[in-house]
């Protein structure tokens, strides 16, 4: 996808973040000649936040040695953001946990800058890491490596990525303060209090401009049909393959991205939200008359491969796809809200346009 094309993210002026950047980075590890140079925007990444790649130039035992590092950016105010809140700081702490207690290849968090002085929102670095990742733009449906695999790579993408939430499952909560993750909205349970901050999320992306139908319909359907919960783990959160680094020549992940909406709840939200992702994208691919992956991480091949790891049978996974086809609803909405920002759509009549999966929703609905 060209530039022209690719939804646009941030209005910041990356020589002016790399200057900032580099006066930032001499003064975080004591060294006046450290520098930044090669910073960019990867293409085809998600837009929640701003991520940006670089080389460092650090000092390590009096040689001067090259580093490829990553910084993750809160978006600023005036770019819409997608999310009212970004606890960078939820993100850096559930990053070392995971390194520390599973297998999962989460890439190395370096510095956490909480203070918005340096680049006008707080940020993390951490190390960069080279592979492959299933891209979002546009959708790895079209087109690329995971397309044309075989089906027994395409097998093997299938069991690590349920792999990883199978591992997230595995931590035993009672061993460490997970306070951090706690979702502190009102509910006797945690998938109470995930529900209800997904209720606050709409109600703050759509104020008091506009409603949309097929996600209050969402609401309400899953409200009547609440399921049997099972016990409580910690969630990803954004727990698809597009939130996987994989090896350039392999189909074993290398790195775990994306952790900004992790927190407490059963492992069906992650489960759940693996399946919908991709039938989302199939959804789309299938409109315009392209195969896709239709037989690629459907709901009976998760959850044979999730109780075979673990073995624990997830439940209701309908009900959970259908709350992943709700929060991803709102998403879109304030992505839309963004692109009309940014001069790249506007709003119909028909407000839910803008959500794309919508006939997909109310068809896990019927």
């Amino acid at each position: 996808m060209s530039d022209e094309l690719e939804p646009k993210r941030t209005s910041r002026d990356l020589d002016e973040i790399q200057k900032r950047l580099s006066r930032w980075l001499q003064g975080e590890v004591a060294d006046t000649g450290a520098s930044i140079t090669d910073l960019r925007r990867p293409s085809g990444s998600g837009m929640s936040s701003e991520t940006l790649l670089f080389t460092a130039y650090l000092r390590n035992d009096g040689v001067r040695e090259e580093q490829q590092l990553v910084a993750r950016l809160a978006p600023t105010s005036e770019d819409i953001p997608v999310f009212p809140a970004y606890d960078l700081d939820l993100q850096f702490q559930t990053m070392k946990l995971v390194g520390e207690k599973t297998t999962i290849p989460v890439p190395r968090v370096l510095w956490l800058e909480t203070d918005s002085e340096t680049l006008g929102v707080p940020f993390f670095v951490m190390e960069q890491v080279d592979g492959r990742v299933p891209p979002d733009i546009p959708p790895y449906v079209f087109g690329g490596w995971l397309l044309d695999a075989s089906l027994e790579n395409r097998q093997e993408v299938e069991k690590q990525s349920v792999h990883i939430i199978s591992e997230l499952a595995n931590i035993d909560l009672s061993t460490i303060n997970s306070e951090f993750l706690e979702i502190r909205f009102p509910g006797e349970t945690h998938l109470r209090r995930h529900f209800a901050a997904q209720q606050e999320y709409y109600s703050w992306v759509v104020g008091d401009t506009r409603d949309h139908p097929v996600i209050e319909n969402a609401f309400t359907w899953l409200e009547e049909n609440w399921p049997e919960e099972s016990s409580t783990v910690l969630s990803w959160g954004d727990a698809r393959i597009g939130n996987i680094m994989f090896g350039n020549e392999s189909f074993t992940p290398v790195a775990v991205f994306d952790w900004e909406m992790a927190g407490l709840a059963p492992v069906e939200v992650d489960l759940g939200w693996l399946v919908f992702l991709h039938s989302f994208f199939q959804d789309i691919a299938e409109t315009y008359e392209f195969p896709g992956l239709p037989d690629f991480m459907k709901a009976e091949t998760v959850k044979e491969i999730f109780e075979q790891e673990t073995g624990y049978a997830p439940k209701n996974l309908r009900w959970f796809m259908v709350y992943a086809g709700l929060r991803h609803a709102i998403i879109m909405s304030r992505i839309n809200d963004r692109s009309v920002h940014f001069g790249q759509a506007v709003w119909t009549e028909d407000v839910d346009d803008a959500i794309p999966h919508r006939d997909l929703l109310l068809s896990m609905m019927e």
